[in-house]
C-alpha cells in the first residue's frame, strides 16, 4: 500500500456498495458540487460474487 497526503475539508469513512454494474460511495448530499476523491484502503472482499 502507498501512501497518499492530501489537504481537505472533510474525511469519511465508507464501504463501497454494489450498484448496477459497478459500485458506489454515497456522501453527504450537501457534498453536491464539490470535487471529491476516493482513495481505496483494501482489497475487495473475495468472497462476494464478481461477474468477470
Amino acid at each position: 500500500m502507498g501512501t497518499f497526503e492530501l489537504e481537505g475539508e472533510e474525511i469519511i469513512d465508507r464501504e463501497a456498495k454494489e450498484f448496477g454494474g459497478s459500485a458506489h460511495v454515497t456522501v453527504p448530499k450537501d457534498w453536491r458540487g464539490a470535487d471529491v476523491k476516493v482513495i481505496r484502503v483494501s482489497n475487495p472482499d473475495e468472497t462476494d460474487d464478481q461477474d468477470e
